[in-house]
């Protein structure tokens, strides 16, 4: 029996405190956008593309437009924008920076609000992350910035003949077994500082992807912040750089760099629920 006053696992009820924070990270990040030169969309809730964007299929919510194609409720805004923005309006303006507020949909009725921001064309992270870490400093929020490179699992992959499930499900016991002395060092390291060191050990391959998380770093004004080359983005389209914003098990922010239809761009999430 399902009572008048329930709702879906999942689902969110706002009211009273919670709604009035919920404004307010909303209103705080929208006038910092604004004021970083980002223009706001809203794009459609419903998609035929999100395929392309969740790793788990099974996390989307699918249903039927008139036709009976298949389509499925937002589970992600990033792709959905950039393709909105280059094909269905690119002769209506050149505008490349955009932010969105609005939530995502998981099966069976899970919602996530989200503030989101796109770069298109730009293949510089520091563009992205910079406006995200300011807003959480208006917020007053400073939790753990964590800087990775999956271009660096994808490549030891490769190179060691590695399956990338053992990057995704973090299973260092696999990587310190090989008994490879710059790669336990990789499994290790932390800081940026530290990235000098490992960097003249590693194959030229990696030298170059640990080099672009150094120049990361120097470009980012956050003291919080350490690196993790070994981590494995669960988003499909990141392809080199990413970053989460972490406190205790709670992730506060993300993004990345990712290709779209050979367009190279940047953006970010930060996720309205956890911060309330």
């Amino acid at each position: 029996m399902i009572f008048e006053h329930e709702i879906p696992g999942g689902s969110k009820l706002y009211f009273g405190e919670a709604a009035k924070r919920k404004r307010h990270i909303e209103d705080v990040a929208s006038a910092t956008l604004y004021e970083e030169g980002f223009e706001e969309i809203l794009s459609p809730l419903f998609s035929y593309h999100q395929d392309d964007a969740v790793a788990d299929v099974t996390e989307l919510v699918r249903v039927n437009d008139r036709d009976n194609n298949k389509l499925s409720l937002r589970a992600d805004s990033t792709l959905d924008v950039v393709r909105i923005i280059t094909k269905r309006l690119g002769r209506n303006t050149k505008h490349t920076k955009w932010f969105y507020i609005q939530p995502v949909f998981r099966y069976p009725s899970t919602e996530q609000y989200q503030v989101g921001a796109e770069i298109i064309g730009e293949s510089d992270l520091s563009v992205a992350l910079n406006p995200a870490m300011k807003i959480l400093k208006k917020l007053e929020c400073e939790p753990l910035l964590q800087i990775s490179n999956i271009a660096i699992p994808n490549k030891l992959s490769k190179l060691l003949d590695i399956d990338l499930t053992d990057f995704r499900h973090i299973n260092i016991q696999k990587l310190l077994e090989l008994e490879i002395e710059w790669l336990t060092k990789l499994v290790y390291l932390q800081h940026p500082e530290d990235i000098d060191g490992v960097i003249a050990l590693v194959p030229d391959e990696i030298k170059e992807e640990l080099m672009k998380m150094k120049e990361m770093c120097e470009k980012i004004d956050y003291k919080n912040k350490v690196i993790a080359p070994l981590y494995y983005a669960k988003m499909l389209y990141y392809d080199e750089l990413f970053f989460r914003v972490i406190e205790g098990n709670e992730i506060h922010a993300r993004g990345g760099r990712y290709n779209n239809d050979d367009v190279t761009s940047v953006g970010f999430a930060i996720y309205t629920d956890t911060l309330i």
